[in-house]
């Protein structure tokens, strides 16, 4: 039989989990899977820069994939979701960079796969990333 623990990230996702009733994380004995992570602090402001906004949800998904005991050294999948304008054709470079600098300083060399997608609306209004992962615990080490 699997072991099963969900995990509520401390600050905005007690919120969501009051308000909407789900979890920041769900561990099934060593494999790990977050709900999508914004840039948002513990009050859901988003900040106005897109490099702030990218590197908070980042720090976000760390902070989901504590509560199940993972790290970003144990991720083997990326989801990340952009918004774009209706018709506009490429993610910009402005995601792209940001994104791939923080995949080089948050996983020590590892290269998971990575599923980018673009969108024209994400759960908050001002929200331009949303990143969710899988991680299997202890494969990063």
């Amino acid at each position: 039989m699997s072991t099963v623990t969900f995990g509520v990230v401390p600050g905005y996702g007690e919120k969501l989990h009051a308000a909407l009733g789900y979890s920041g994380a769900v561990r099934v004995d060593d494999r790990v899977e977050i709900s999508g992570q914004a840039g948002v602090d513990d009050d859901l402001v988003i900040p106005d820069a897109l490099e702030d906004e990218i590197v908070r949800a980042f720090d976000n998904v760390e902070r989901a994939l504590a509560t199940v005991g993972a790290t970003w050294k144990d991720v083997i999948h990326v989801n990340s979701y952009h918004k774009v304008a209706p018709g506009e054709d490429v993610i910009g470079d402005d995601h792209n960079k940001v994104m791939a600098e923080q995949f080089r300083l948050r996983m020590g060399g590892r290269a998971p796969i990575w599923t980018e997608t673009g969108v024209t609306v994400l759960g908050l209004a001002t929200m331009r990333i949303e990143i969710r992962v899988t991680a299997i615990v202890g494969s990063g080490s």
